[in-house]
């Protein structure tokens, strides 16, 4: 292991990653979705009392937990990639500013 990864079998790219653009979106779509169900469930076992909605809802509150981590670790990875959608944002806008909102010939 070298840097607490494992050692280079020389065919794998040097510069893999993981989709991140992927990643956000489906964590985007999938973590208010299960916090939806976490409390559905949680309002149906709370008025039915079965035992069975129990699990399903400790499930999709695991799923929610699991959905906000990879949230926060997608996130974190492109601020240090220097991909943060609000930092882009205001490059373009200074861009123009500095152009003058005229293209370079």
């Amino acid at each position: 292991m070298v840097d607490g990864r494992h050692e280079r079998t020389g065919t794998e790219p040097v510069t893999a990653y993981s989709a991140l653009r992927l990643r956000l979106l489906l964590s985007g779509i999938f973590l208010p979705f299960f916090a939806l169900l976490t409390v559905l469930f949680a309002i149906w076992w709370g008025v039915s009392g079965r035992g069975a909605l129990a699990g399903l809802t400790l499930a999709s509150a695991v799923l929610t937990a699991i959905a906000a981590i990879d949230l926060g670790i997608i996130l974190r990875r492109r601020r240090e990639q220097g991909r943060d959608p609000e930092r882009e944002a205001g490059r373009e806008a200074d861009t123009e500013e500095d152009s003058g909102g005229q293209e370079a010939a």
